[in-house]
């Protein structure tokens, strides 16, 4: 088996650097074994803390000796939260050690966390690792669009010889006992991995609290309070509905989507996958793909009657783009995306596929639809529209 531990990421190490050029702290959240360490010891010239060690707890009670120590160009204080005054110990390294780049990690966003008394304004960028990506499969030993479907893409899963269902549960009692129990002193153990497992399970559907709760047997108020602490600590995505202030688009419900596709499976007891479970799973990768990009605006999707566009990324000036995921391109029906333009008309039109051995444009009478994998999606230059 590759190790996942030497495997480059440069995409994120990227990411890493663009976050350091507008500010002396990156935060680096993600789930358990997503590979935050993994990236941390790829970067070169850094100190590595592991916060979760007694003797750097002590270290760190004294800032000012903790960053005298430190000669190297980076300091990485990993499991950042474990310290006793986290946000004090951030804020006098990007305060004193002028040049010094700081990365912190945790599972959950640094807003969630109750030892944080800091928001370090100003001090901090925010990168949220996802599982390996689209892009990223060729580095891990090739692996295919199907392994990374149902294998998930937690890098030591995605490398197995075959999915392991312990793994899967022991990674779940862990998140509540590290994650949930310990950071929201949340208590009731069975009803919260009850509605974690429900909606990984029900991964791309919309999310409706009142049902949520009656299966969970659970309050509404105690159902969004727990989602709530699902999304900060990355366990699933909530994508609300893009209306552009259209009174006849204003749904509130908002779709969930999970972290990880290995998951979304293995709580369906897929041990193998159709195309139709390919796809809906095809959706997940895609949206990974999308947060990765640390984009301004939030993704969003779109339905209206019986049309729906998968995820609409709000530009300016009223531009949106409208992206279709489907594991095959015969599969794809234009009327979704040619309702949202009746509405919408600026912006650009995706249907994005796992087997684009070249970008393309497809027209469908007035509509230009462009036929891409995640990785020519253009986020880094924007629609403008012309004059």
């Amino acid at each position: 088996m590759v190790d996942g531990a030497s495997i480059p990421r440069p995409f994120w190490l990227g990411r890493l650097e663009a976050a350091w050029s507008k500010a002396p702290i990156a935060w680096l959240s993600g789930v358990r074994r997503s590979g935050k360490s993994w990236l941390a010891a790829q970067l070169p010239e850094a100190t590595i803390l592991n916060c979760d060690l007694p003797s750097v707890q002590r270290l760190a009670e004294d800032p000012e000796s903790l960053y005298g120590s430190v000669s190297t160009r980076v300091l990485v204080l990993d499991e950042v939260h474990r310290l006793a005054d986290p946000s004090m110990v951030l804020k006098i390294g990007a305060d004193t050690r002028t040049g010094l780049r700081i990365l912190a990690t945790g599972s959950s966003t640094l807003a969630a966390l109750r030892t944080f008394r800091d928001s370090l304004t100003g001090r901090k960028r925010d990168v949220a690792l996802q599982p390996v990506l689209f892009g990223e499969l060729p580095a891990f030993g090739g692996a295919s669009i199907e392994r990374r479907l149902l294998h998930g893409g937690l890098p030591q899963m995605l490398l197995a010889d075959r999915p392991d269902p312990s793994f899967y549960s022991e990674w779940l009692d862990s998140y509540y006992a590290r994650d949930v129990a310990e950071l929201f002193r949340v208590k009731r153990r069975r009803e919260f991995l009850l509605l974690a497992r429900t909606l990984i399970r029900q991964s791309g559907s919309m999310a409706t609290v009142t049902s949520l709760a009656k299966e969970c047997g659970v309050s509404r108020p105690t159902v969004t309070a727990w989602m709530e602490s699902m999304r900060v600590t990355h366990l699933i995505h909530e994508i609300t509905p893009f209306h552009g202030n259209a009174r006849r688009e204003l749904l509130k419900q908002p779709k969930v989507y999970a972290f990880d596709t290995g998951f979304v499976a293995h709580e369906n007891g897929w041990d193998t996958l159709r195309p139709d479970e390919c796809g809906r799973l095809w959706e997940n990768v895609v949206l990974e793909h999308l947060l990765s990009r640390g984009l301004p605006r939030p993704v969003r999707f779109w339905r209206k009657d019986r049309n729906e566009v998968d995820f609409v990324l709000p530009g300016t000036r009223g531009a949106a783009d409208a992206l279709e995921c489907k594991w095959s391109p015969d599969r794809f029906d234009p009327e979704g995306i040619r309702a949202f333009r009746t509405l919408h008309p600026i912006g650009r039109n995706y249907l994005v596929c796992p087997r684009v051995t070249r970008p393309h444009v497809r027209r469908f009478g007035d509509l230009e639809v462009h036929v891409v994998d995640p990785t020519g999606i253009a986020l880094e230059t924007p629609y403008h529209p012309e004059p």
